[in-house]
């Protein structure tokens, strides 16, 4: 005879169903909402550069480096190159200086501002420095987000320096596949203009920074979940690697980074522009 009470089977069950019908209810609804935007067919006039960790974070370390001193001055250097080349485009940063912003924060100014477009700068590290460099450029997504847990991990990590962390991600977990499906969801109107950046941003790095280049992955950033725009995250080298700590510790390393994401940000601008004003159906807000 039943307590009234739910054992465990039960309570799971029910979980999962309500996850599934919570899943499902988006997939239906975010076609009808691209559909609906107002911003259908509008060119990019805002772009919000979000320079990672800052403050008490410290993000990774080579011998002499921060990781949030590179990714800030990269950063600054972007916009720099935005604003004095491309009129009419206008650019936010999420911090000019060395402050800690939260990562729900970081998310929620570039949506509060109207943002178009969400750029974040980080450095990457290895458990070993050995011979591991190399540029690598992330999107939300849920494909093979597995194999890069660890960089994740790591960047999301930050969180456990905010108060109330645990409200402001909604139960957010890594390691249940139900989130990783959930949060991908709210990106997956933007996935493919963020892989389109990510890739223009990939190319200049091979072609034109001659940077060794590790791919565009996905993974699951919280800074990108609650960014209502394509997004992308940029692991500029690693802190761990001798040689490209002193690469990116350098004013010509920097400047080098920053204007190859200039130029992929330009191009895709170009070609984003073009299609909103031909009228082509995108992704949009």
């Amino acid at each position: 005879m039943k307590t009234g009470y739910l054992n465990a089977f039960e309570f799971c069950f029910i979980k999962k169903i309500a996850v599934y019908f919570f899943v499902f209810s988006v997939l239906w609804l975010v076609p009808s909402l691209s559909k609906e935007s107002p911003y259908y067919y509008r060119t990019i006039q805002t772009v919000v550069i979000d320079a990672g960790h800052g403050g008490k974070d410290n993000g990774c370390s080579g011998k002499t480096t921060k990781e949030k001193d590179v990714a800030l001055s990269v950063a600054l250097k972007l916009g720099k190159y935005i604003t004095e080349n491309v009129p009419g485009v206008k650019v936010l940063y999420t911090r000019k200086d060395d402050t800690f912003v939260e990562l729900h924060e970081r998310a929620s100014f570039a949506n509060r501002n109207g943002g178009d477009l969400f750029i974040s700068i980080h450095c990457n590290s290895a458990p070993e420095t050995a011979t591991v460099h190399g540029t690598e450029t992330y999107i939300m997504g849920a494909e093979k987000a597995g194999e890069n847990l660890e960089v994740a991990f790591r960047e999301n990590s930050v969180i456990a320096l905010e108060k109330n962390y645990k409200d402001n991600y909604d139960g957010f977990n890594l390691e249940d596949p139900q989130s990783t499906i959930i949060f991908t969801l709210f990106q997956s109107s933007h996935i493919k203009e963020s892989e389109k950046l990510a890739r223009k941003i990939d190319y200049q790095f091979k072609n034109r920074a001659n940077r060794n280049s590790r791919g565009v992955k996905p993974a699951n950033f919280l800074v990108l979940y609650k960014t209502n725009m394509p997004s992308v995250l940029i692991e500029t080298g690693f802190l761990t690697n001798k040689s490209e700590e002193k690469y990116l510790a350098s004013d010509d390393g920097q400047a080098y980074i920053a204007s190859a994401i200039y130029r992929a940000f330009k191009e895709y601008k170009a070609d984003w522009d073009d299609r909103a004003k031909n009228g082509e159906k995108k992704t949009q807000k």
